[in-house]
């Protein structure tokens, strides 16, 4: 297949292409490089792309819409996995246009090039902070979700609906992935796992929130990769079933999918930090804070409708994908 992927310099994007290059598909790479995060880290994920056969390295940003326009118009992708976005829950109370502009302008603009090129499925990066205000656990992909505490989120949910407009007005089949924090080597800097390794090897405290008591559905790298290739190539398909008397949320009478891909196993973050711990043989000294906004307190996977769907459920446990991690660091930045 040629797919199409957004945000290819990003730590999913980078790991998706990867993948499909390694089975031969052609990959059309897009991602403008922007420096939310150090753009060398961006950069040497893309290094390990450019030098493989059947990869195209694209610079654009996703709100040029004519950029895109002419990119899906160019290069006809077969399918398409749109992962590019204005990230972090808490980036979002400070510069809440960056999210707009990213996340529902430029995820118009990738819609409007499915639908004028034929293009078979979008899967698109969803995410867990959706479920907002929601208690009841695990969360599941037929629980309302309107209830975001973010603008992040709320962009997320919006993306979403938007994706069920397209479905319905132009049989765009549409799958959206609800990915659950997210790590493992070549992650973000601005993640947890990264920001408490750093901190801990150069003897700086580490902010830790809600006093340690936030649990979090912590998913492997390579497991998150597998559920996007798996759902890539199982196309969405109606629901014969979908009934607007009790609208299911996951499915619709249209080509629209929405999947969970967590670990099915949430851990305390005091935990969490505690295997960091024994990986780098260093205590780390901790600054206890409470929750911050936009934060929830607990985020658990039901991954039932992935399992059944595509075969697959993510099982890395975090005590080796950690170890994996804390590896990579020590090579990356020869610590």
């Amino acid at each position: 297949m040629k797919v199409l992927i957004t945000g290819t310099a990003g730590f999913i994007g980078s790991n998706v292409a990867q993948r499909l290059l390694d089975r031969s598909d052609e990959v059309i790479g897009l991602d403008n490089l922007n420096d939310y995060y150090d753009i060398n880290l961006k950069k040497d994920r893309l290094s390990r792309l450019t030098c493989k056969e059947g990869f195209t390295d694209v610079r654009l940003n996703l709100e040029d819409r004519d950029g895109v326009a002419k990119l899906f118009s160019e290069h006809k992708p077969d399918r398409v996995v749109h992962l590019a976005a204005q990230a972090g829950v808490r980036y979002s109370l400070i510069n809440p246009h960056a999210y707009i502009d990213s996340n529902i302008q430029g995820t118009t603009n990738i819609l409007e090039g499915c639908r004028h090129n034929e293009v078979e499925h979008l899967v698109y990066a969803s995410s867990s902070s959706v479920y907002g205000a929601n208690t009841k656990m695990p969360f599941s992909v037929h629980d309302n979700v309107d209830h975001p505490v973010s603008l992040y989120a709320a962009s997320k949910k919006a993306n979403e609906l938007m994706a069920h407009t397209y479905s319905h007005l132009y049989q765009l089949p549409t799958t959206g992935l609800r990915f659950f924090t997210v790590y493992g080597p070549w992650g973000r800097p601005d993640m947890a796992l990264f920001l408490f390794t750093k901190a801990i090897l150069e003897g700086k405290p580490i902010d830790v929130f809600n006093y340690g008591k936030c649990r979090r559905d912590f998913t492997y790298i390579d497991d998150i990769v597998e559920g996007v290739i798996r759902t890539l190539d199982n196309v969405a398909s109606p629901n014969p079933d979908w009934s607007g008397d009790n609208p299911d949320t996951s499915s619709s009478y249209a080509p629209f999918k929405i999947y969970n891909i967590g670990n099915n196993q949430p851990v305390e973050l005091l935990r969490f930090i505690e295997i960091i711990e024994e990986c780098l043989g260093i205590k780390a000294e901790k600054n206890l804070l409470p929750l911050q906004p936009g934060d929830v307190p607990a985020t658990y996977a039901n991954v039932d409708d992935l399992m059944n769907d595509v075969g697959f459920k993510p099982a890395m446990p975090i005590e080796d994908g950690i170890a994996n991690f804390v590896a990579w660091y020590r090579d990356y930045y020869k610590v």
